[in-house]
């Protein structure tokens, strides 16, 4: 899904405001890929438990990666929440995707918090535990009860 100038300019913007985030965003992005690619091949590309999982080892790698810099778990999840609720509005998904990802995103910097201390490989398999109990939702209102549950559509 290609950005179009104006999503672009949105986005260099935060990260020229941010320029010390760059790198770490941008390598939690890149390690995201590949970790989601080797688990689950293109199937991460739709909106199903895979994508769930995309979702919230993104925003718990931003937060790690960035917690390196930032010194700080408060202002790291800030810094993730404040990038990826920018990406998400300006990728312009449908309604229930762009939902949905919000919700995985949150619950993502939440399970950072109690991950915080814990290997890439404990948060993978934390993250693949919690997709087994994935709720499949079909309205945005159905997202609220489940705060701390990744959420799907597919």
């Amino acid at each position: 899904m290609g950005l179009n100038i104006g999503q672009l300019w949105q986005l260099s913007l935060l990260f020229l405001k941010n320029l010390f985030l760059v790198f770490p965003t941008l390598k939690a992005t890149k390690k995201t890929f590949a970790i989601c690619n080797d688990l689950f091949g293109q199937e991460h590309q739709k909106s199903n438990r895979a994508n769930a999982f995309r979702h919230i080892i993104w925003n718990i790698l931003i937060c790690k990666n960035s917690m390196q810099i930032l010194k700080n778990k408060q202002k790291s999840v800030f810094w993730a929440q404040k990038l990826t609720d920018l990406y998400e509005k300006v990728t312009q998904n449908e309604v229930l995707d762009e939902a949905m990802d919000l919700h995985n995103n949150a619950v993502g910097r939440m399970y950072f918090l109690n991950l915080i201390d814990k290997s890439e490989a404990e948060i993978i398999d934390y993250v693949m535990t919690k997709m087994k109990n994935a709720q499949k939702v079909t309205a945005i209102q159905e997202m609220s009860r489940f705060k701390t549950s990744l959420v799907y559509i597919e």
